[in-house]
């Protein structure tokens, strides 16, 4: 399925990208390794080793809008912007929702790039 946009939900443990058009919607999940080891910072990998899985999920999708708790979107958005700027100008937007089911997701998302699409002159399809 070739789609447009995408809506990712995100926090620290699990994310889940919603591509979508008009009729379909398409789900994959993403969720963090944890390593417990005694080396100082394995948290910090775990979670770079995350969101760069997220980051190799959004691949090849033109817009995406990220939502979440408000420290999950934040450490993402900054960790898009150093480590992946490719994908972070692919990022249209960051809302912080709590844990809508995928249908309000998708419906968040619709309703949020329809106005985008406006606001930056695209047509809206048919």
């Amino acid at each position: 399925m070739t789609t447009f946009h995408a809506v990712v939900w995100l926090d620290h443990q699990s994310a889940q990208v919603l591509q979508f058009d008009a009729e379909h919607v398409q789900a994959e999940k993403v969720k963090a390794h944890s390593h417990h080891t005694a080396q100082h910072g394995s948290t910090v990998r775990t979670q770079h080793e995350f969101f760069g899985q997220v980051c190799d999920a959004l691949d090849g999708i033109t817009e995406v809008l990220a939502v979440g708790p408000r420290t999950g979107v934040s450490d993402f958005e900054h960790y898009a912007r150093k480590h992946r700027p490719q994908t972070a100008e692919r990022i249209v937007g960051y809302e912080t929702v709590d844990h809508p089911s995928e249908n309000q997701l998708v419906a968040l998302a619709r309703k949020y790039f329809l106005k985008f699409d406006r606001m930056a002159g695209t047509p809206t399809p048919s």
